[in-house]
């Protein structure tokens, strides 16, 4: 395993060999030229990364590669050979493994049938062979070297172990080719760092890989090369990462050097906890928490996939049942029973990891996601109307401010890129002007210009007297925000860090409590 920061010596002989190319690829939707005239190549036995801005059009070439999308124009080629792909079992077919960025797991499958779900083994050619499914399973869990019972429901699963399965089900297609779009979003650095090995074992058998991420550490840890997209053209294509600078990247994907700002002097913390646990326990596991979060504090809690943060997040907001132990909102013992009453009567905010299924209506246009929360309080004497151009004007300026991309403020929000999809579940809670804000992951998916604003946000809003409880799988993002550090693991919170905001010496501590 490669030091944290650091790329291990590379012993490989190169492989020349083109696996895949696209040729000038164009694709427009509605209001929106999304990719001209992109080309991308990837040979076998590297690891390339693609890089770009929230909107660039990553996500969208990627779908065209995998069959999700046709162009409108440019070819693709694997191993010098011209390819269509009608649907995405032709892209798998041909060599090509995806890892998306939307989760697609069947949830009412087991882990093991979801990760051979392509090539499911049957009895006689009629009946599903179960045994066969549980050891195949097994066998490429063990090489991710997780702990996940290949029988359990999909639907049981955190969505960082959803995020894990995802790859396994790649893993295990074996091909030639294999694509992931932001696989670390809602992994841990433990984690991660093993996904890299596995990832450095394949590129040393002649894979190809190709790793869309907005973590730019990642990419100078684990890339070869580096494609680079901005306003859906190529800025750089194929460059070698080798002596590129980190300024010199970010200048390609946002148009000019990005320097993280300082975050300023925060005023001292109120004197009187907002929230408060003593004792809790939970159905979903947890045991025993006790926590405080202070008005204008941010309180990290960091544990490695399944150490029970969401679920205590869940418990808080009455999305989850409590089984033992009180929580205290200034200083009076509460009981939430739902998501609506955590909101409505004791302020609680909480932007949810899983946007798809907690944090959006997808169907629905960017002006009523953010709105929804705020219809009791936008709403006249006339019973069940809300004035649209108060809607209109409370969605203007909170896309504004969070630099939503997007043709219009009607825009379906499924049609928006993961990274917007992420923005507007954060504008959804800070419109409806909560006193206690749990953000959950905030950062998944979110590009390395808007994510230092998230950052200068969150710290924003801790200044001026909201309670933050900050979950984040980034150690970096951890570090930099949190005034306080919980370590959960197991389900239990095992230790509590104050921040000297000196990296190094944080991470270790953190790690230290996770061994």
């Amino acid at each position: 395993m490669s030091v944290a920061g650091t790329k291990p010596v590379d012993t490989r002989v190169a492989d020349e060999r083109v696996a895949l190319e696209a040729t000038g690829i164009g694709k427009a939707f509605p209001g929106v030229q999304a990719l001209q005239d992109v080309s991308l190549s990837l040979k076998g036995g590297e690891i390339h990364a693609l890089v770009g801005e929230n909107g660039a059009g990553k996500s969208t070439l990627i779908k065209i590669i995998t069959g999700l999308y046709r162009q409108d124009s440019g070819t693709l080629r694997m191993d010098g050979h011209e390819v269509e792909f009608s649907d995405p079992r032709s892209a798998i077919e041909a060599g090509i493994a995806a890892v998306p960025q939307e989760r697609s797991l069947i949830p009412e499958f087991s882990v093991g049938e979801n990760i051979l779900i392509e090539r499911m083994p049957l009895r006689g050619g009629v009946f599903v062979d179960y045994e066969t499914i549980n050891r195949e399973a097994a066998r490429w869990i063990e090489v991710m070297d997780l702990d996940i019972p290949v029988t359990r429901r999909a639907a049981r699963l955190s969505a960082a172990e959803m995020q894990l399965v995802e790859v396994v089900r790649a893993l295990a297609l074996e091909s030639s080719v294999l694509l992931l779009d932001e696989p670390t979003a809602s992994i841990t650095p433990h984690e991660a760092a093993h996904l890299f090995e596995v990832l450095r074992s394949l590129r040393d058998r002649g894979v190809a890989v190709l790793v869309v991420t907005h973590k730019l550490e990642e990419v100078f840890e684990l890339c070869d090369r580096v494609t680079v997209l901005r306003d859906g053209k190529n800025v750089a294509s194929g460059e070698p990462l080798e002596g590129l600078t980190r300024e010199q990247l970010v200048a390609w994907m946002i148009g000019r050097k990005q320097l993280i700002a300082e975050l300023p002097e925060r005023p001292p913390r109120g004197k009187q906890a907002a929230l408060a646990l003593r004792d809790l326990d939970t159905v979903s596991g947890v045991e025993g928490a006790n926590l405080e979060v202070f008005p204008g504090e941010i309180v990290g809690l960091y544990g490695l996939v399944g150490a029970g943060r969401t679920e205590l997040a869940h418990a808080i907001i009455g999305a989850s049942e409590i089984s033992g132990g009180e929580i205290m909102i200034g200083g009076r013992k509460a009981h939430i029973r739902s998501v609506a009453e955590a909101l409505s009567r004791y302020r609680i905010g909480y932007v949810s990891e899983d946007r798809k299924s907690d944090g959006l209506i997808l169907s629905k246009d960017i002006v009523f996601n953010i709105s929804v929360t705020l219809w009791r309080r936008l709403a006249r004497w006339v019973v069940g109307w809300v004035p649209d151009a108060a809607e209109q004007e409370v969605a203007r300026r909170h896309a504004e401010a969070l630099d939503v991309r997007t043709p219009s403020l009607e825009q379906v929000v499924g049609n928006l890129s993961g990274g917007n999809q992420q923005k507007v579940s954060i504008a959804k809670w800070l419109a409806a002007e909560a006193d206690i804000l749990i953000f959950d992951e905030p950062t998944i998916g979110i590009d390395v210009k808007t994510k230092d604003a998230l950052h200068e946000l969150i710290w924003d809003l801790a200044s001026s007297g909201k309670a933050v409880m900050l979950i984040s799988s980034d150690m970096p993002e951890m570090v930099r925000l949190a005034d306080r550090i919980l370590v959960m693991k197991s389900g239990r919170i095992v230790s509590e860090i104050e921040n000297s905001r000196r990296y190094d010496e944080v991470s270790e501590a953190i790690m230290q409590n996770l061994a």
